[in-house]
Formats: C-alpha cells, structure tokens, sequence
C-alpha cells in the first residue's frame, strides 16, 4: 500500500529547465517580422540617409581631401557610416519594440508566456542584431557600388566580429532604453543626446589621432571609437587605436549589457508594474 499510495504522488517541479525553443524562436521571429513588415522604413530608408552622408563626404568634400590612414578618403568614411547605421537600427529596434509594447498594454504577450528572462533578452537582442546586420549588409553592398567609395575587405574576421559585437551591443542598449523609458520623448532623448554623440564622436569620419588633447585621449574612452575602428580596420587594415583592446572590450560589453538586461527582466523593471 505504501508504494501504491506513493507512487501517485505527483513529482516535484524542478527549477531548472530546458531552452524552449519555440517560444524563443516565435518571439526572435516577431521582432523580425516587425520591422520587416515596413521595410521601407527600417531597412531603405537608412541605406539613404547613409548614401546622403557620402555624397556630401566624397563628392563635395573628398575631392579635396588628401588621403586618409593611406587610402582615399572615400575608402576611409565608408566602413564608418556603415557601422553607423549598424549602430542606430540596432538600437531602434529592441528599444522601440519595448516602448510600444508598454504603452500599448502587449507587455503580457511575452511575460505571460512560459519564456524565461534568459530567452527573451536572448530573444530581443538577436531581434535587433538582425536589422543591425541587415542594414549595414545592404548599406555595404550600395555603397560598393558607388564610384570613389573603394570598398574592399582586407580582414574578413574583423569585419564580422565587430559587426556581430556592435549589433548585439547596441540592441541589447536598446532593450535597457527601452525598459527604462516610459515616453517616446525620453527614448528620443536617449538617441539624441547619448546615442548619436557618442556614434559621431569616435571617428566616424576622421582619424582620432589628429585630434588635440585632452580630445584625443577622451575619444579613447568611448567604447564606439573601439566598434567603428576595428570595423574600419577590417576594410582597410589600418586601426586608429589597439585592435587587441577593442576586440577584448567589444567582448567584454556585450557581456555586461546582456547580463545587465538579463537582471532587469528577472526583477520586472518596468514590466510588471
């Protein structure tokens, strides 16, 4: 009787379990599908905002520019914008789609359901890495067809590396922006007053170097400066700073910021109140 009566003794929950997968790929597949359904203004529109920036660089300024790190000055600016526009949709995405799913009330789409804080940071960050990847890949290819840009790979590893690394760090600043605002106008001030900065400020379209003291050493501890200048380096294998620092300090952020955002989704902030 004693087996029988405790043989129907139902287990015990565990706190531990596996990766769900199909929550996980459902809400990755949900921030894909948001942007992608306006295309138009989160993939083409930001390839011309970057078309813009080269026609006023190259074709207005370039002429008159001497070479830059050794290469044209078309060559120089390009890798920058691309990363530019890594940078900003990247950090769009995860930080809109929050915003919107607060004040909408659609924050119960992805807290109700049986995904851990794990797999929906995991999730939202991979959501904006996409469009970050995506419009920097299609950013590229226009830009390599343009007369004076000069784009060429010299290493390859750099160019993947830094770019994985600064869409995944800026979704994953998206996603603590995105939690921590409660308006549109805070988000924009967010990119206005933080984002932009910080991504014009690191190099985008000169050489850090030439910059006088104490702006130089400033510029140092700006941790764009490190994406934009080991993504440089990969097209046109000259770096403005240390490779080695800005590989390991690429890694090291996106590190922090995921576990950062993993501890704010397991506490709620902002979510559950």
């Amino acid at each position: 009787m004693r087996d029988t009566a405790e043989s129907v003794i139902p287990p015990q929950p565990r706190d531990y379990r596996g990766w769900n997968w199909s929550g996980f790929v459902t809400l990755y597949q949900r921030e894909i599908r948001r942007f992608w359904k306006v295309g138009t203004q989160t993939v083409a529109a930001p390839v011309v905002t970057t078309l813009l920036y080269m026609l006023v660089f190259v074709v207005a300024v370039g002429a008159s520019r001497p070479a830059v790190g050794g290469v044209t000055f078309g060559h120089f600016v390009a890798p920058g914008l691309i990363m530019m526009a890594i940078l900003n949709n990247a950090f769009a995405n995860s930080s809109s789609s929050l915003i919107q799913a607060k004040m909408m009330g659609l924050t119960p789409d992805f807290l109700t359901p049986p995904l851990s804080a794990l797999e929906q940071v995991s999730a939202f960050a991979l959501g904006a890495a996409t469009r970050g990847v995506v419009v920097g890949a299609v950013t590229a290819i226009v830009i390599g067809v343009l007369p004076g840009a000069g784009l060429s790979v010299a290493h390859l590893w750099a160019v993947l590396y830094f770019g994985l690394t600064a869409s995944l760090i800026l979704g994953l600043a998206g996603v603590l922006a995105g939690l921590w605002a409660e308006k549109f106008d805070q988000l924009a001030a967010v990119t206005n007053f933080l984002i932009m900065p910080m991504t014009f400020l690191s190099g985008t379209f000169y050489l850090v170097d030439k910059l006088p003291e104490p702006f130089r050493s400033a510029s140092h501890f700006n941790p764009f400066f490190y994406l934009i200048d080991g993504f440089r380096y990969g097209f046109i294998g000259h770096a403005d700073g240390s490779i080695a620092i800005g590989v390991v300090t690429a890694g090291l952020l996106t590190v922090v910021m995921f576990l950062w955002c993993w501890r704010l989704f397991v506490t709620g902030y902002r979510l559950k109140s």
